[in-house]
């Protein structure tokens, strides 16, 4: 691999971006780059990059990743995917992860319950389970999250009851509805149930769904 272009990043004076090949391919220290004399025209291998960022990067990566878990939960790929948008390279990422996992920063079960038990006011499980696995949370930790069979007709009155509000309880808006519930993840019984218990008795204005 031979590196094409060393640029200046935009937002920190102190890295730069490398690219080998005509593409980018990694952030690094400024100062790394001059002790070790990289300049465009070097040949250069993947680990021998990998090595100089982790050696020269690895605590400032932590530092940023720890910010970025400070403001809420994160999963472990929300952080891995955090620090390959910043330039960093799998083995700074995964000496961050596995540091963060043993301070106890990182714990995608805890994720996955904390996120279950919050969302289940608005979403069924089936929409949970979809929203868990794109943050990259294991069907085993994502099972343990719903292993509590609960009964989501009060969440699906809920969402039903913000759909409906200022609109008319007609069959072609209820149709409607019924499709809105099952695209925010309750099933096929739960959406019928709750429109059914609609249809016999109308929502009370006054009653607090929030």
């Amino acid at each position: 691999m031979i590196i094409t272009a060393i640029t200046p990043q935009k937002h920190d004076a102190s890295r730069c971006n490398i690219e080998v090949d005509g593409s980018f391919f990694c952030g690094m220290q400024l100062l790394t780059v001059m002790e070790h004399r990289l300049k465009a025209g070097s040949a250069v291998t993947e680990e021998e990059l990998s090595a100089l960022q982790l050696a020269g990067e690895k605590q400032t990566a932590l530092d940023k990743a720890l910010t970025h878990i400070s403001a809420s939960m994160k999963t472990e790929r929300d952080v891995r995917d955090f620090l390959r948008r910043k330039g960093y390279l799998q083995d700074v990422s995964d000496y961050v992860v596995e540091k963060m996992k043993g301070y106890g920063f990182l714990d995608d079960e805890a994720y996955a319950r904390a996120y279950a038990e919050s969302a289940g006011r608005r979403k069924g499980s089936r929409l949970i389970r979809m929203e868990l696995r794109r943050k990259g949370v294991s069907d085993e930790a994502i099972d343990a999250a719903l292993s509590d069979e609960k009964d989501e007709s009060g969440a699906a009155r809920a969402v039903l009851a913000k759909y409906l509000r200022g609109r008319q309880t007609d069959e072609k808006t209820l149709h409607k509805a019924y499709a809105h519930l099952l695209a925010k993840g309750f099933d096929y019984d739960t959406a019928r149930a709750v429109l059914a218990q609609l249809r016999e008795s109308p929502f009370d204005e006054t009653e607090d769904f929030s």
